[in-house]
């Protein structure tokens, strides 16, 4: 996607119709511009999951998302401006800058935002169960 036109962008105009991404909002993560930044970056590196998809799509800056693969190791992806991740609910992860310390995104939800982060252990979600039974199919 072209980060530098995200306001009128057909691209992601069409996302959102077809994924029904009804709101959104834009954060910026970096010293200055976020309150309580060492808290939130700590919680955002705290490992945990979302009874919904979480949505980001990188409007400036760069940073990494961390996700369990079937074995439960890591795998870092790295994530610039003009990229766009969607995590189903129920996947554990954990999200942080990298050493530039800054970056600009929007987050989609369908329906109203949930912020609530589950921090693992949260295997006793309907959301986790649903994820671990997607995986399964798709092995």
């Amino acid at each position: 996607l072209d980060a530098d036109k995200y306001e009128n962008d057909p691209e992601l105009e069409k996302i959102r119709k077809e994924r029904n991404y009804s709101w959104m909002d834009i954060i910026t993560i970096c010293k200055d511009q976020l309150p309580n930044y060492e808290e939130k970056i700590k919680m955002f590196f705290e490992e945990h999951l979302h009874l919904d998809e979480e949505i980001r799509y990188i409007l400036d800056g760069s940073g990494y998302f961390d996700v369990r693969d079937q074995e439960d190791q890591w795998i870092r992806i790295s994530m610039e401006k003009g990229d766009m991740i969607t995590l189903p609910a129920g996947i554990y992860h954990r999200f942080t800058l990298d050493e530039k310390n800054y970056m600009k995104a929007m987050r989609l939800f369908v329906g109203d935002p949930v912020w609530t982060p589950y921090n693992r252990p949260s295997d006793h979600l309907e959301a986790r169960t649903q994820y671990l039974e997607f995986l399964a199919r798709t092995a």
